[in-house]
């Protein structure tokens, strides 16, 4: 999602500390030393007709229960962090929006992007209490740009919310069935996203294997 080239930094941190993680039977991986993501270069991400074709293939719809208990997990810590009143925007809500539902049937009003099936490109130029990317940031070509674009729309206070699985290893990684989907290029840590908080200047939590709560503090950067 949201292609770009490369230039054998790391997409996240620009860094030049690149080293081999990982090899399989399609693909080559890259770590960063520095902030630890672990990536595939530009080589083996799909052409914007062939990624959309993935995700077409997606069935999460809001009538079904599964994802919707699958999205709690998100939701459930997010909801007593919010202020009353307080409106979000969900970032990468794919082709069956429905955490941005289940948040406005709490009373958050919630808008939705999508750069295959929604794509409002004003909403990117909104400012938001807080922003949710479920499954999202795994698809990233570039993580460190769109993570800075997104912080920049909270305020202080604001919470950049995003679910994604958090790799533990490379043994753990080696057998990992979350590498093996061709539209995941990035791979993040609990490491990696110590790293993205001191970046933002963010207080950190994170919850589970797979939740990450970034909360905008005074003074942070862009």
């Amino acid at each position: 999602m949201l292609l770009s080239g490369s230039d054998g930094t790391c997409p996240l941190c620009s860094g030049l500390s690149v080293n081999s993680y990982h090899l399989d039977k399609k693909r080559v991986y890259k770590q960063c030393g520095d902030c630890q993501l672990v990536f595939v270069e530009a080589c083996y991400r799909l052409a914007p007709e062939k990624e959309k074709a993935e995700y077409d293939l997606h069935q999460n719809f809001p009538d079904d229960p599964g994802y919707k208990a699958f999205l709690s997990r998100l939701l459930l810590p997010l909801l007593p962090r919010l202020r009353p009143g307080s409106k979000g925007l969900d970032f990468g809500c794919g082709p069956g929006p429905t955490l941005s539902l289940m948040l406005s049937q709490a009373g958050f009003e919630t808008s939705i992007f999508d750069i295959y099936y929604y794509d409002d490109w004003g909403l990117l130029e909104r400012q938001y209490d807080f922003i949710t990317a479920t499954e999202l940031v795994e698809h990233l070509y570039e993580p460190g740009k769109i993570i800075r674009q997104l912080w920049s729309l909270l305020p202080e206070g604001g919470i950049l919310a995003v679910m994604t699985k958090l790799l533990i290893d490379v043994q753990a990684f080696s057998t990992w069935h979350y590498k093996n989907d061709p539209t995941h290029v990035c791979f993040y840590s609990r490491d990696c996203f110590h790293y993205i908080a001191t970046m933002l200047g963010a207080d950190l939590a994170i919850i589970g294997n797979d939740v990450i709560l970034l909360t905008k503090k005074s003074n942070t950067n862009l």
